[in-house]
């Protein structure tokens, strides 16, 4: 693969109760993969990322990127 260009993504890691993290990337709806370790699970959302890409290139689609995209974390109260 020749690279002309990098992208960054914003990605998500979600430790699993049985174990491992699942991984998703917000800015690619629907592109979701799983590593038994942050590092796996890292290494697998690239690849994930990858072809998803390679995806978008195949039916001529737009390639979205982060850019514009803020991140804030939100804190809200429930009723016990």
């Amino acid at each position: 693969m020749s690279i002309s260009q990098m992208i960054s993504y914003k990605i998500l890691l979600k430790k699993e109760p049985e174990g491992g993290y699942t991984v998703t990337v917000p800015s690619l709806p629907g592109c979701v993969t799983y590593g038994e370790s942050i590092e796996k699970a890292t290494e697998m959302a690239k690849e994930a990322i990858e072809l998803y890409i390679e995806s978008l290139k195949a039916h001529h689609e737009e390639i979205p990127n982060d850019e514009g995209v803020l991140e804030c974390t939100l804190r809200v109260g429930i009723s016990a």
